[in-house]
């Protein structure tokens, strides 16, 4: 999915910027893109699926590791016990992301 999304971005990048009106073009597109991006429903929907992926990613995080256990490296055991103590703190974890 990630590929098709990608190839059909660059084509479409390849169809603006090889027209004879590219550059117009290219402006109505990026003044549509901010008007979507700046439109309070889309802002909802994105914090929205932010938040629903952070709680999803927790909860994977803690059924996995009751699971999985003591049968992982320590170096991967102790990152998720520190995980598990700090929370929802929005402190930064082991693996470089904050936690909000």
């Amino acid at each position: 999915m990630r590929y098709r999304l990608t190839f059909i971005a660059g084509l479409a990048l390849g169809y603006v910027l090889g027209t004879r009106a590219g550059r117009e073009r290219y402006e109505q597109l990026k003044k549509s893109a901010r008007q979507v991006a700046q439109n309070p429903a889309v802002r909802n929907a994105a914090e929205s699926a932010v938040h629903n992926g952070r709680d999803f990613a927790g909860k994977a995080l803690h059924t996995v590791s009751d699971k999985v256990g003591d049968r992982m490296p320590g170096s991967v055991t102790e990152r998720v016990r520190s995980l598990r103590e700090r929370g929802q703190s929005g402190e930064a974890d082991d693996w470089g992301t904050t936690n909000t």
